[in-house]
């Protein structure tokens, strides 16, 4: 194919047909299109769109990539979740055995941070022994003996994602609509689901910014996954302040733990339960989204998740010892603390800042070759509506002999807006919904 007059016809912002879409998208994985192009392609599409019939063709060309895997001999309704990305989410960690739980199976695949939003894959690194990289056949072998795995993806398991993934995330289009549709779709259908809730942020923290593009992304991801057969929810949740307190890889799974044990912050275990209430009614286990999440409490205050969470480390090779030792999740003992200017009332998070100052320690990737530390995050002590003194700690930031520390200090203090009175409104938790009509 003319790949220069493909770019070019979306620069000008023609419409692609399906046919020409996945030429492309077979010419990239087989190795026939370079990153360059591909680049600017991308940059295209984040400046002048898809139709709905190109973000549908994109996701199906991308679906059809690679393998995808069959999941019809395991019993059981097999439901997941995929986040839009946010600031502090850990919640898949805590949804899969909570799901599992509830007798559903969640066969999650999942990926790497991008841009300042953390990845699963990373935050599951910091366990001792967990293997993530399972093949198609060890992955269905624990999610029958469990009800839940999460893995990422295989060498052939949409690779055209797995390729445009990274490349997203260094040529800062990450945020495009049809884009994040077609990373997460291809995925999620070709992992053998029958349903899927989206958890689509909304904030500062999050890709989507104002809720005008939230509810864009969220019927985008309702009408394509619905083309592709699949029920599709679309739970929109604030992302105006980091998700519970911890901010971090290592910092966040010894959160997980807490909440999986019934404690931890009420914010990420309130949007875990409505997700996961969602999904349970998908699943048909469940009359209404009430007598769902009542279900779940049950299930998570009683300890169920946790020994659900116990067999899962088991089975994938995580030391199921850092239940009770959360030292074996490894965090880097060098701290520094960012005060408070001055008295007064938080009125608002720049949580996107909170993300970069993460990254800036070495918590995430700045490019695409970039390791992460797996020890380093911050402590959030102060979110919005929370009175301070001056001189109280706003966070506590972990380090690694002081990289980034400095400019990641600053990103945190500028982050914090003090007013002199509290906040007229709180911050809702949820803030809409969607699904197939």
């Amino acid at each position: 194919m003319n790949v220069p007059e493909f770019i070019r016809r979306k620069r000008e912002g023609e419409a692609l047909t399906p046919d020409e879409i996945k030429e492309f998208i077979d010419g990239y994985v087989a190795g026939n299109v370079p990153e360059y192009q591909v680049s600017a392609f991308l940059m295209a599409v984040f400046f002048k769109g898809m139709t709905p019939e190109e973000a549908a063709a994109f996701t199906r060309s991308m679906l059809e990539s690679g393998d995808r895997f069959d999941l019809s001999d395991i019993e059981g309704p097999k439901v997941d979740k995929h986040s839009t990305g946010g600031v502090g989410d850990k919640v898949s960690m805590i949804l899969a055995p909570l799901m599992a739980a509830a007798d559903c199976i969640v066969p999650m695949v999942s990926g790497r941070g991008l841009g300042h939003t953390g990845g699963t894959l990373d935050k599951l690194d910091s366990i001792p022994g967990y293997k993530w990289n399972l093949n198609e056949k060890d992955f269905k072998k624990v999610l029958g003996k469990v009800g839940c795995a999460i893995i990422g993806q295989t060498d052939n398991f949409v690779p055209a994602d797995k390729q445009l993934y990274s490349l997203r995330d260094v040529t800062a289009t990450v945020e495009s609509v049809p884009l994040i549709c077609g990373s997460i779709l291809s995925k999620k259908v070709a992992s053998g689901v029958e349903a899927l809730v989206m958890d689509v942020k909304c904030g500062s923290g999050a890709f989507m910014e104002n809720e005008e593009r939230a509810n864009e992304l969220a019927r985008n991801l309702v009408e394509i996954g619905t083309a592709l057969g699949k029920p599709v929810s679309a739970i929109i949740t604030q992302m105006n302040q980091p998700l519970g307190i911890a901010v971090g890889n290592a910092l966040e799974m010894r959160e997980t733990i807490d909440i999986l044990k019934g404690h931890g912050p009420s914010d990420a275990r309130e949007i875990t339960l409505v997700l996961c209430a969602e999904m349970l009614c998908l699943a048909k286990k469940a009359a209404n989204p009430v007598e769902a999440h009542a279900k779940l409490s049950h299930l998570l205050d009683s300890g169920a998740a946790l020994d659900k969470f116990k067999h899962w480390m088991e089975a994938q090779g995580g030391d199921p010892d850092i239940i009770d030792k959360p030292s074996l999740l490894e965090v880097s003992d060098e701290t520094d603390v960012v005060e408070a200017s001055r008295a007064g009332y938080v009125q608002s998070v720049m949580t996107r800042d909170i993300g970069v100052a993460c990254n800036t320690l070495g918590g995430g990737r700045m490019k695409k070759t970039d390791e992460v530390d797996l020890t380093v995050g911050l402590l959030i002590h102060k979110k919005p509506g929370d009175k301070v003194e001056k001189g109280e700690p706003l966070a506590t930031l972990h380090h690694r002999g002081g990289k980034g520390l400095e400019d990641a200090k600053k990103l945190t203090a500028n982050a914090y807006r003090l007013g002199e009175a509290a906040p007229a409104e709180e911050l809702k938790s949820v803030i809409g919904e969607m699904r197939a009509r």
